[in-house]
């Protein structure tokens, strides 16, 4: 979208950029795959922001998946600002961490114990330390398309914002860096040697579009790595907490030996966990000798937040996202058909991707054949008439408990008349 003069997020962008790499602290934000300025968020609410000149749109993106309750949800507000009230950090213990901890191993029953992190991909990253040192191994196999984080040995072929930047990988990761990292198609169990110390995957690829693998993946995974003795890292940062009570994990039968997790659990606030079972958790400092540490690791507002989102979600709140995700595909699949566009509405739980073609995506190869010119000019057609979604090709949306059916068909109607723009 291009601001009219004296538009607010223009000047910001303009400030922005002087003081920010490309104005933005996360690349997507920057508009680089759909073209435009990007909108400055001011205040949210349940399904709608508003941006720094007024506008208000809804909004699909809900921080790319942390937000699961709707912006600003009285419950997290009011945990948020009692937690706050009390200090923000303190570099000790705290019982919001073990509460959280508790939550998480009752809810997943993969999990055994639990270590709180900062971020997703501390989570990832510290996991693979784990589990090298666990099995002694330095091999670590990983799928193209599926995003760990921005750790060096996980960043090959990682799908989302790279995707969209066209970025292979990322300058400054050394080749010894990835020497031991080894990149499979998504979908086809790869032959595991004694030198395999882990396998991690995303159990529903939501980072190249949404990409639900074929019935049995994950469980022929998990007899591979048993095979010659690797560890299997299922990374829920995504579908953790988001499309079932025991995340992806419990709906596809699988026991991974070790977990990362993310997003739902800090409520909208900075957090990571990874957690396993109890003697791989055990070769953790200071237990044992695989150190990690951080000094906001189990933040008390963070903690605070999860345990308020996780409060929040029973099964009748999934069943209530399945609805509304199931109903937004549904508007979408009717609007791209009126207009004679090929396309593919993808939808697993409370997740929904759009595929810009003919044919479904079922590896990281053929996602990449979306159309993102299209998408780029569907995204601005979304924005100017009031829906917010992810400024990037490869992003899944993110229906919520604040998207109700009248929310959701606000959105199919303007669905209607962006791809009839479009076509």
């Amino acid at each position: 979208m291009t601001w009219p003069e004296g538009s607010t997020n223009a000047a910001l962008f303009d400030r922005a950029q002087r003081v920010i790499p490309g104005g933005v602290n996360s690349p997507v934000r920057a508009f680089r795959s759909v073209g435009g300025t990007p909108y400055f968020v001011a205040r949210a609410e349940g399904a709608s922001v508003w941006d720094a000149d007024g506008n208000e749109y809804l909004d699909l993106v809900q921080s790319y998946g942390a937000v699961i309750a709707g912006h600003a949800h009285p419950a997290l507000v009011d945990a948020i600002q009692r937690a706050a009230a009390l200090g923000s950090s303190y570099g000790a213990p705290t019982e919001g961490e073990v509460l959280l901890a508790e939550a998480i191993c009752a809810r997943v029953p993969s999990v055994e114990q639990v270590r709180l992190v900062s971020s997703g991909t501390e989570a990832t990253m510290s996991a693979v330390r784990v589990a090298r040192g666990h099995t002694g191994r330095r091999k670590v196999v990983k799928f193209a398309g599926n995003y760990h984080g921005h750790g060096d040995l996980l960043l090959a072929e990682a799908g989302t914002g790279m995707a969209a930047l066209g970025l292979p990988g990322s300058a400054g990761v050394t080749e010894a860096a990835v020497a031991d990292t080894v990149v499979a198609p998504y979908g086809i169990v790869p032959a595991l040697d004694e030198e395999t110390a882990c396998v991690i995957v995303e159990p529903i690829a939501a980072n190249m579009g949404l990409v639900v693998p074929h019935e049995g993946f994950l469980k022929a995974l998990r007899v591979e790595c048993d095979r010659v003795g690797a560890l299997l890292i299922l990374d829920e940062v995504i579908t953790g907490f988001r499309v079932a009570v025991g995340g992806a994990q419990g709906r596809a039968g699988v026991t991974p030996d070790l977990t990362t997790f993310g997003k739902v659990i800090g409520g909208g606030l900075n957090i990571g966990a990874y957690g396993g079972r109890s003697d791989v958790m055990a070769q953790v400092a200071p237990l044992g000798p695989v150190y990690q540490a951080g000094t906001l690791s189990g933040n008390p507002l963070a903690t605070a937040a999860g345990l308020a989102a996780l409060d929040l979600l029973d099964e009748p709140a999934y069943d209530r996202m399945s609805a509304a995700a199931e109903r937004l595909a549904g508007h979408l699949r009717s609007a791209f058909a009126a207009a004679s566009i090929p396309v593919v509405v993808a939808q697993e739980a409370s997740l929904v991707g759009l595929f810009l073609g003919p044919d479904a995506p079922t590896d990281y190869v053929t996602a990449q054949r979306t159309d993102t010119a299209r998408y780029a000019a569907f995204f601005h057609a979304m924005l100017e008439r009031g829906v917010a979604l992810a400024p990037g090709a490869y992003e899944v949306m993110f229906p919520g408990l604040a998207h109700t059916h009248e929310v959701i068909d606000r959105i199919g109607a303007a669905a209607h008349e962006a791809a009839t723009a479009i076509a």
